[in-house]
């Protein structure tokens, strides 16, 4: 079943190959991918694999159509027009290699931190993710970058409550009694989720949904909260206050397996839910309600599921959030039961060999401390002379894997970086994205049906295997194969760098831990998936894995890092609330969730896709529309200090009043006026992780002369 079929071999019966997809979503479905003469023809889901029974989402449903994309890279190539103009001329292998390694080694041979990788989720593979590409840059010994693009600021406050990102299995959600989608939209971003959703709401679960945004998901749920963005942290206080004022809790569960209950309870009571209300922008009735019927159902011995997304921690105080949101489960209970408590992520289920992935070991060959720099604020560093307190400035970088000038916050001074002439600039890509018409050189990578893969993943407990399906396109590569050659140009000869793709993946889970014991790679790509050792109610008898052991509802290490150690509120850096000043110029908040039929800035350029998207819109109330004299289906200007763009707007009552809402993230070369949403948001990071705060900004919108 795993064979990679012969194209010399006309005529010959379809096999049928096992993979997994690739992208930045919780799902990681398992695929099947028949091949005829050589021909990857269809993309299917695997109906035998737990999570995705047989079910793939529209996007990947097409994967061929990404594969066999008339516009693929498909050759090495060189820029000949200006920085951004996408004007470029095939060149050979050899050329583009040497042509890189020269320059890496020139830069360098100054100060390898001025060379810096920019990566993230274009690929979520153990393999053609980070591992030769983080053992080149490794041994070169340049800038580290922090991923902190998506992730970083809810997965630190997750950990200071729970240790560990370990969250509810996704396997027996379908029992679950009361399920509270916090900050997402499953039927958009986490399909398979939403599909046990929906037989769980048909057994007669009930089905609340947090989010500003009256989204897909939340239509279809018997409740929607639509409270202001980035409150999300003082609800759950609200919550709270109720749930302990009311002894709506599991007081066995809270004395054997929590830390600091007298604390938490002494702090909610600043937090009546009148001052919630206030503070969300709802009725202190949807608090108090939402408590008892959260409390109420624990105390039945039903299952209750949270599951939160990353949309609540783009905000400034969004760590913060998610830490008050995983206080919930351990108040009452809920973790007792397979398919309660909470997920962020299940991302720590799985025990990655990342010192033998990474080599990070070579760092410490350099004798310097490293250099790392935020992916989150590539815009004001790119632009960033050398300094004692930044270090060199950045005179070569290699993207792959993402596509910064289309989703890096600030897109005005993220262009302005990667103009710089003095910059070199690669690119590994499928397609000519909006990163790519900035690169010197270009080179063309495989998509997930043409090299070999395995996977962890972060919205179930599978590890995945992807086997190679069709032989390359064109002169296309996997980004491994991309690094040894580079490795081998810079005279890099350590044995790690001839390690074969296989040989990788045999490796890249370590066998040590318990939960991965059983992993043999040969097995796993026959079969194409296997379930970690993991229980299915990971929490039921504590084993937290914080320093004390429980959920701690105070916590020491907050404490010691700045941290306020208990649960509270950090209001956003802007809003109406909070930056009056700035909310007189600009007194609407904006989101940009994803589009539904995009991941992020990937598909965008599918036809099929995009026209199912339609083109660039924004949602806004109809209240906000009539003050501003603006009727459906107008072209608007959405503007703030940062930037501004164009999109057709949609009046409706989907975005609460005072908010705008922007699907995203497109490609610039597919906007009216080459912008995305980016050019409004902020630079500015979150009370923790770092993170970028997509969701914290303010804008005001005014109707363009003449569209009507």
């Amino acid at each position: 079943m795993n064979s990679v079929p012969n194209p010399a071999s006309p005529g010959s019966d379809p096999l049928i190959v096992r993979g997994a997809c690739p992208h930045d979503c919780p799902d990681t479905c398992a695929l099947l991918i028949t091949v005829k003469d050589g021909v990857a023809t269809e993309v299917r889901g695997d109906p035998a694999h737990p999570t995705t029974a047989g079910v793939l989402c529209t996007k990947v449903s097409r994967y061929t159509e990404r594969t066999y994309h008339k516009e693929r890279l498909l050759h090495p190539m060189k820029r000949v027009g200006k920085k951004g103009e996408g004007k470029f001329e095939r060149i050979s292998w050899d050329e583009a290699l040497d042509t890189i390694a020269a320059r890496l080694k020139d830069v360098a041979a100054r100060n390898p931190q001025a060379i810096l990788p920019y990566s993230y989720a274009g690929t979520m593979g153990l393999v053609q993710g980070e591992s030769m590409s983080m053992r080149f840059f490794n041994k070169i010994g340049a800038s580290l970058l922090d991923r902190t693009i998506c992730a970083s600021a809810g997965g630190v406050g997750y950990k200071y409550t729970i240790g560990t990102r370990i969250g509810a299995d996704t396997e027996h959600v379908q029992d679950a009694k009361l399920i509270i989608i916090w900050g997402g939209n499953p039927i958009a971003s986490n399909l398979h989720f939403w599909t046990r959703v929906q037989e769980a709401k048909r057994r007669g679960a009930k089905l609340i949904a947090i989010d500003p945004y009256r989204s897909l998901s939340a239509d279809k749920c018997h409740q929607h909260i639509a409270l202001l963005p980035g409150t999300d942290a003082a609800l759950a206080l609200g919550v709270m206050h109720v749930l302990i004022n009311e002894g709506l809790l599991d007081a066995d569960y809270i004395a054997q397996y929590t830390l600091g209950f007298d604390q938490l309870k002494q702090r909610v009571q600043e937090w009546p839910p009148q001052r919630v209300a206030e503070v969300c922008g709802i009725s202190a009735d949807e608090i108090i309600q939402l408590a008892r019927e959260y409390g109420g159902a624990a105390q039945r011995g039903e299952i209750t599921m949270i599951r939160a997304n990353y949309g609540l921690q783009r905000v400034h105080g969004g760590g913060m959030a998610v830490r008050n949101l995983a206080c919930l489960p351990a108040l009452v209970g809920a973790w007792r039961h397979a398919g309660g408590g909470l997920q962020l992520s299940t991302s720590d289920s799985f025990p990655k060999n990342s010192a033998f992935l990474q080599r990070p070991d070579f760092l410490q060959q350099h004798g310097v401390a490293a250099r790392t720099i935020n992916m989150s604020t590539i815009g004001d560093d790119l632009l960033r002379e050398s300094s004692a307190d930044f270090g060199p400035r950045v005179e070569a970088m290699i993207v792959y894997n993402s596509n910064p000038v289309a989703v890096a916050p600030e897109s005005g001074k993220v262009v302005q970086g990667f103009a710089r002439e003095d910059l070199f600039t690669v690119v590994l890509e499928h397609f000519q994205t909006d990163t790519a018409d900035y690169a010197d050189i270009l080179l063309p990578a495989t998509t997930q049906l043409e090299h070999v893969d395995v996977h962890a993943t972060y919205g179930h407990v599978y590890m995945m295997a992807n086997n190679a399906a069709i032989a390359p396109l064109g002169e296309s590569k996997p980004n491994t194969e991309i690094f040894r050659l580079l490795a081998a140009r810079m005279g890099f000869d350590d044995d790690c760098f001839k390690d074969s793709d296989d040989a990788i993946a045999e490796q890249a889970f370590d066998r040590s831990n318990e939960r991965a014991a059983d992993y043999d790679w040969t097995r796993l790509k026959e079969k194409g998936w296997q379930r970690l050792n993991m229980p299915a109610a990971p929490f039921a008898s504590g084993g937290f894995g914080t320093p004390s052991g429980k959920c701690e509802f105070y916590s020491a290490r907050m404490l010691a890092d700045g941290f306020d150690p208990l649960p509270t509120y950090i209001a956003p850096h802007e809003s109406v609330a909070s930056n009056a000043a700035l909310a007189a110029k600009y007194p609407l908040a904006m989101i940009s969730p994803p589009a539904r039929n995009f991941l992020n800035s990937s598909f965008v350029n599918v036809q099929s896709l995009r026209d199912t998207e339609g083109e660039p819109h924004l949602d806004m109330h109809p209240d906000d529309a009539a003050a501003r004299s603006i009727a459906n289906g107008e072209t608007v200007r959405i503007f703030n200090d940062r930037g501004s763009m164009l999109a057709k707007v949609r009046v409706t009552p989907k975005a609460r009043p005072g908010l705008v809402v922007g699907l995203s993230i497109w490609w610039k070369k597919f906007s009216a006026d080459g912008k995305n949403a980016n050019e409004v948001t902020s630079q500015r990071l979150t009370d923790m992780g770092n993170a970028p705060t997509f969701y914290d900004v303010l804008v005001q919108v005014e109707a363009c002369a003449g569209s009507a």
